[in-house]
């Protein structure tokens, strides 16, 4: 049976041979804490403390400000220095709880379970405590994802371990020092849904993973590990339904529409922690990689920990760097102010000596079709983006340009240089605007 995989996308250089062998190092932070209220979809949380409070490790310190909304814990013990606007890894300002450290680490106690004796309501509640929230990037709650309409009806929980992102390697480590954690985490979420199979999905350019995760799961009836064809943008949740289940959904549709639920490898491990161990999410594993820092690495990262504290962990910038990435290169964003906090949702910093994006002189399309042919979402990108950069909002989605995952493939097999993957993102931004006016 072939590898497991989807129409379209790309093979760009993934770099992924700088940081993999690098084992996750603990880092722990010097300076001042910020915590961003919002670090996920949905509304931000609401502080529950206030300036001069002292905070232990694992506090709860802002709480869910909505059913689509998690709450904040704090990472450190220390005072809180104030509730302020500060600039995110996105460049928004956005109101955050500031925490001085105090260097001793002192702990909430954490009431663990076991899993037998919890009822559905009760592991839904521990995973809304714990603030677990999508940990690959999209930061949807993650209760919220496990609480479908009719739960009866899922089929297939997804690990998403494809980490099909350039240069990123947490994944990678993860599945390799704690495979465990990810089973245990997996057994958690088939216990919501008694109907359903779990699928471990991981790219075949891991198969130190896929034999070690294979192993763990042989004896265990309803888990399985998928072997997917490495191709980007493999971990695109769209494509990996597609490439296990061969359903298909549009921007329309939720996975649940199709019988599916779809978590990344640290979002699953951060449920076993809140589950079973009862702890929040406080830290996560960030990749500090490219040819512009002078030791690539992975980290463990308290969440709230200042990214330019971390590059300097990791040897600090080579001389020359020109441009630093939040996420990886296809999907992240690039950074103008290197004092923003690592949050739940940060994966990766990629640092690299030269820009090739804003060194590209952008010529007229040539009608080549080769952003249609790499489309994951089979639509026009060249014509979309054409709309878009004239405003027109009617013609953009009458040729369905909601469906575009911006996963980047477009803008890089361009010949012409064209910035299609933005004009869309931003004619998009547009579209969803105008539709909650309405």
């Amino acid at each position: 049976m072939g590898l497991l995989t989807f129409k379209g996308g790309v093979h760009p250089y993934d770099g992924k041979e700088l940081s993999k062998n690098y084992p996750i190092e603990k880092y722990l932070p010097q300076g001042e804490m910020v915590y961003p209220l919002s670090q996920h979809i949905g509304a931000p949380a609401v502080p529950v403390v206030a300036k001069g409070d002292r905070v232990l490790v694992g506090q709860k310190i802002a709480d869910a400000g909505g059913f689509v909304s998690a709450p904040i814990h704090a990472s450190v013990s220390g005072t809180v220095k104030g509730i302020e606007a500060r600039l995110n890894a996105t460049g928004s300002m956005v109101n955050s709880i500031i925490i001085e450290n105090d260097q001793q680490y002192e702990n909430v106690e954490y009431t663990p379970a076991s899993l037998e004796s919890l009822t559905r309501e009760e592991i839904l509640a521990r995973i809304r405590d714990g603030g677990v929230v999508g940990m690959g990037g999209a930061g949807f709650p993650t209760h919220v994802k496990l609480s479908p309409k009719d739960p009866d009806k899922i089929e297939y929980v997804l690990v998403n371990g494809a980490e099909c992102e350039p240069y990123l390697t947490s994944d990678y480590r993860r599945m390799l020092e704690e495979p465990e954690k990810i089973v245990e985490g997996l057994r958690v979420m088939l216990t919501l849904f008694d109907h359903a199979k779990g699928y471990i999905c991981i790219e075949d350019n891991k198969p130190d993973c896929i034999a070690r995760l294979k192993e763990l799961v042989k004896d265990i009836p309803r888990m399985e590990v998928k072997e997917m064809m490495t191709k980007y943008p493999q971990g695109g949740e769209r494509t990996l339904i597609y490439a296990a289940t061969g359903r298909e959904i549009n921007s329309s549709m939720l996975p649940a529409d199709v019988g599916c639920v779809v978590d990344n490898v640290d979002t699953v491990v951060a449920i076993y922690q809140a589950v079973i161990l009862g702890m929040p999410v406080m830290s996560r594993i960030v990749t500090v990689t490219g040819d512009g820092i002078e030791n690539p690495k992975n980290f463990t990262v308290l969440c709230g920990t200042s990214m330019e504290e971390l590059l300097e962990a990791a040897g600090g910038l080579k001389s020359g760097t020109s441009k630093v990435i939040s996420g990886g290169p296809m999907m992240g964003f690039a950074m103008y102010q290197l004092n923003v906090p690592c949050t739940k949702t940060t994966s990766a910093f990629l640092c690299l000596k030269e820009d090739p994006v804003s060194g590209a002189q952008q010529t007229a399309c040539i009608n080549c079709g080769r952003c249609v042919s790499v489309c994951p979402g089979h639509v026009l990108p060249a014509r979309l983006a054409t709309f878009a950069e004239h405003g027109n909002m009617e013609a953009f989605q009458k040729y369905d340009g909601m469906e575009c995952c911006e996963c980047g493939c477009c803008s890089y097999v361009c010949p012409a240089k064209r910035p299609l993957t933005q004009s869309i993102k931003s004619m998009r931004k547009m579209v969803l605007a105008s539709r909650r006016k309405k």
